[in-house]
């Protein structure tokens, strides 16, 4: 209380200062001070009669995130929402959520996982309590839908850039000579800039592995592509429903790092005045700009699909460029009968 004191006390300046100090510590997160200013509410001296949970992007694509709203509405109707995505007052810390299938952070957020076999065949679901109100709770199932834009990518790592060679340093200038014309003297010579030192050659770019890509056909209402991919000890599995969803694989090298570029050559320094005056040093040489690293070579890709499939290989998309931005070897594509591949 001794915030609201200070507020109450402290004039019109003070209550622009005490608010500016609210706000900025709600913005770092204090919650007895989010509490305190009415922008969150303790559930605990909540009076509730229902509540319930939505997912609002609906269905959710293995490897998707999406936000979780929890709604409570007191006795008089009103209706209090949680905070974050939905703005509302109500704090996660207060809320207790069981999940199977899907992962929930503290701060509401629903992962499912990438991998489809976690997934298949299975409903996600939550059920949400208030630890303080014993008896209060809510449940949701999470539909899973497989027509999203999935990604495998296989392609080498970018070549690290060189680094840029240093400056030369500065020649100095000369000293003064006299100009007295009864005792004259010539002026110091400046002396020469150092050279600057040379750019860093660019790091190679990753050569991408081959990739071995095998189609296997679930039939169905909408029938779905079980799609495994491998290559360089890595193995990605997806379920694509060809109606709407893809699958883009990508085996591309990775590009050339670029060259850093040489160090400016030093200035040479004035020559100093004088009768005659000082020669002036000469600048030193720029140093050379480093060469670019050598793209990485794109990875072969072999489709190995079963004949159900082929109809719908259109939804799979292959790139395989090579690091300098060259077509790598077209893909090759076999037809087999395959088993469900798990």
């Amino acid at each position: 209380m001794r915030e609201a004191t200070l507020l109450h006390r402290s004039g019109s300046m003070g209550w622009v200062a005490s608010l500016t100090l609210a706000s900025s510590l709600a913005l770092v997160g204090c919650t007895p001070i989010q509490v305190w200013m009415g922008w969150r509410v303790r559930l605990e001296k909540t009076p509730i009669a229902s509540m319930a949970a939505t997912l609002p992007k609906g269905a959710m694509a293995p490897g998707d995130s999406a936000p979780l709203v929890v709604t409570v509405v007191q006795p008089d109707g009103t209706a209090l929402q949680t905070e974050g995505v939905a703005g509302g007052k109500v704090l996660w810390e207060d809320l207790q959520i069981t999940a199977t299938v899907v992962a929930v952070s503290p701060k509401g957020i629903i992962s499912l996982p990438a991998d489809p076999r976690l997934s298949d065949g299975r409903t996600p679901h939550l059920t949400i309590s208030v630890p303080s109100h014993p008896g209060l709770q809510t449940e949701l199932g999470i539909a899973v839908r497989y027509d999203g834009a999935f990604n495998s990518n296989f392609s080498g790592s970018p070549g690290m850039s060189g680094m840029d060679g240093s400056a030369g340093s500065d020649g100095m200038s000369g000293s003064m000579g006299s100009f007295d014309p009864n005792n004259p003297s010539p002026g110091g010579d400046g002396s020469d800039g150092s050279n600057g030192s040379d750019g860093q050659d660019g790091g190679p770019g990753g050569d991408a592995p081959s990739v071995l890509v095998n189609v296997a056909f679930r039939p169905g209402v909408r029938p779905l592509l079980q799609v495994s991919v491998t290559g360089g000890g890595r193995v990605d599995r997806f379920l694509v429903d060809p109606q709407g969803g893809s699958l883009t694989i990508k085996a591309e090298g990775g590009p050339g790092g670029s060259g850093g570029r040489g160090g400016r050559g030093g200035r040479g320094g004035f020559g100093g005045s004088g009768i005659p005056n000082g020669s002036s040093g000469r600048d030193g040489m720029s140093g050379r700009d480093g060469s670019d690293g050598f793209p990485g070579r794109a990875g072969g890709i072999t489709v190995v699909y079963d004949p159900r499939a082929k109809p719908y290989l259109g939804s799979l998309r292959f790139f395989n460029r090579k690091g300098s931005g060259g077509a790598g070897p077209a893909p090759v594509l076999m037809e087999a009968a395959m088993q469900p591949l798990w």
